[in-house]
């Protein structure tokens, strides 16, 4: 079981929020709306996205990771790493 499975639904639900907004910028793009306003739609999309990611961060760290570190051995300190590079990516998007 993945560490996000008790928030599955309210993942689905955000990131169905999400692509909705998505569309509401394609609908903007299309119907030539003023740069900014869709440059802010854009900025609400991002922060939305950052948002669950890093729940579901929260949720590995404390699921997935901890787990391995109490079973210990070479699956602990792959996880760890695994969790370090996957901080790294959202650091730099």
């Amino acid at each position: 079981m993945h560490g996000y499975a008790k928030d599955k639904d309210a993942y689905l639900t955000r990131l169905r929020r999400i692509e909705g907004q998505v569309r509401g910028l394609q609908r903007m793009v299309d119907e030539d709306e003023y740069c900014i306003d869709v440059l802010t739609q854009v900025s609400a999309v991002t922060r939305a996205l950052q948002s669950v990611a890093l729940g579901l961060l929260e949720d590995h760290l404390g699921h997935c990771v901890a787990q391995a570190i109490d079973e210990g051995g070479p699956e602990a300190e792959a996880k760890v790493k695994e969790a370090s590079a996957a901080i790294a990516r959202l650091v730099r998007s």
